[in-house]
């Protein structure tokens, strides 16, 4: 090839690529219809690239990304799918700290160009966690037979499969738990005839069984302390409705509940002493930062036979702890949802220990096929109540927050009201949270056909090298067996 063809095809590169309107274009006082909406956010500096589609019609689409020094990202499409580069998105965010990305959206038309209005995204000067774990499954009732638990990048769009139910003759796989965002403590529970409780520690994973003969249930809702040496448990007897007319399609109550204690390194089981006389049902267990607190969601005991279950409302409790000597203290009252005819369920304490952020429905303690169901927070320093500017007109649960209290990821149902997605929500340290977004994807239009539900989102510092594999091989292994401790 002559050095004529060389330069010609250089040329061809370098202007081809980077083609746009130019001067010649004119202007439309309204912002562009992008999906998914990423506009007017504050994101994290350390987020994967926010890819989307521009929902105008049009011939040829150019779209520029800079920030306040006058860097910036030029990307022409065709399609209209824009898809930012990672390494040059990655380098602009790290020089826009505390600052904000103008978007500026040009769309061609026969001969012409029109610019939209732009829009800008606030650049946080704080990161979120480098990974998010979720349990990707059917949005069903009936069946766990595909149950996939992934670790994704919130810094890229790599992810992997920790736990494929495939590995394990497709039992259940629940309940994945870390300690405070740190994944050096970990477990996870499976269901099944290869059911038990799975520790991945230091010296690699092991199963135990940890339902003893003196308790009625099993353990779930599991709940580090902070500690590492203790995991709070509730033990629920669970029943499932499914309606034929309402709009609902299942209701899920618990017929009895209690709270219990797992000693880690004495591999003891024991009940949480909150309710002596047998009176309630408590679910839900939840640690303050320090450890001195065990919050919890408490509902009057129902007859198992005959009861309504749109009159169940749990209420929030805490008790105060200590974990040199294991002992709880007296019970104390602190959000009654039912003196306002709601229920309460899955509280989260900030890593500060400054709030506490709950799901709020109209009944019962699992919201997540409750279209009302909406995220409140409670300022712990005098118990006062909000409710979250977060939320949507369908299913708002399951939130989690980062380990430096800046960043919560919640999943909500409001792009179909039936596949939850995880949304991320950045909060000051005043408790005020921003417009949600969804979490970014490699292809912009991934949520308009992908039918699985991010169940259980949960950040975390580091990641979690556990495979299928691993998982299959300690689960055909016997269970250590825990024992039972009246804690006298």
């Amino acid at each position: 090839m002559n050095i004529r063809k060389i330069v010609f095809y250089l040329l061809l590169i370098i202007y081809g690529c980077s083609s746009g309107p130019g001067k010649n274009y004119q202007t439309k006082n309204e912002l562009p219809v992008i999906y998914p909406d990423y506009t007017g956010l504050s994101i994290p500096y350390n987020i994967a690239p926010l890819n989307f589609r521009i929902n105008e019609k049009g011939d040829d689409y150019y779209v520029e990304i800079s920030n306040e020094a006058g860097d910036k990202i030029e990307i022409s499409q065709e399609d209209g799918i824009v898809k930012i580069p990672e390494s040059k998105w990655k380098d602009l965010l790290k020089n826009s700290k505390g600052e904000s990305l103008t978007y500026s959206v040009y769309v061609k038309k026969g001969n012409k160009w029109t610019k939209y209005k732009e829009f800008s995204n606030r650049v946080m000067s704080d990161a979120i966690d480098p990974f998010l774990y979720y349990r990707l499954l059917y949005p069903s009732f009936q069946k766990y037979k595909d149950i996939r638990i992934v670790q994704r990048s919130m810094e890229s769009f790599r992810e992997h499969y920790i736990v494929n139910n495939d590995a394990i003759k497709h039992n259940c796989a629940n309940c994945h738990s870390f300690n405070r965002n740190n994944p050096k403590d970990f477990l996870i529970h499976v269901r099944g005839n290869l059911g038990g409780t799975f520790f991945l520690k230091e010296d690699g994973m092991k199963k135990y069984n940890l339902k003893t003969k003196e308790m009625t249930g099993g353990a779930v809702y599991p709940r580090w302390h902070p500690s590492g040496d203790y995991v709070a448990f509730s033990s629920n007897k669970v029943i499932q409705h499914f309606h034929t007319i309402s709009k609902k399609r299942i209701e899920v109550v618990d017929l009895a509940s209690s709270l219990l204690l797992y000693d880690v390194n004495r591999n003891e089981m024991m009940n949480i002493p909150v309710d002596s006389a047998k009176q309630f049902m408590d679910t839900y267990p939840e640690w303050s930062p320090d450890g001195k607190y065990l919050y919890f969601c408490r509902a009057p005991k129902i007859d198992q036979k005959k009861y309504d279950y749109e009159s169940i409302k749990y209420n929030l409790y805490r008790v105060p702890f200590d974990p040199a000597t294991r002992k709880f203290g007296s019970v104390q009252l602190v959000f009654d949802a039912a003196a306002n005819g709601m229920s309460v369920s899955m509280p989260r304490v900030s890593p500060d220990g400054k709030h506490l952020v709950i799901t709020y429905h109209n009944y019962g303690c699992f919201p997540i096929w409750h279209k009302e169901a909406d995220l409140y927070m409670i300022n712990l320093d005098d118990f006062s109540v909000s409710r979250m500017n977060i939320n949507s007109d369908f299913t708002d649960s399951y939130h989690t927050w980062s380990a430096n209290n800046r960043w919560m990821i919640f999943s909500s149902k409001r792009g179909d009201g039936l596949t939850a997605r995880p949304y991320i929500t950045y909060v000051d340290e005043e408790g005020r949270t921003t417009k949600p977004f969804v979490l970014p994807q490699k292809d912009p239009l991934f949520y308009t056909y992908f039918v699985k539900t991010f169940n259980v989102p949960e950040l975390a510092e580091a990641d979690v090298w556990m495979t299928p594999g691993q998982l299959k091989e300690v689960a055909y292994s016997d269970a250590i067996q825990a024992k039972w401790s009246d804690n006298n």
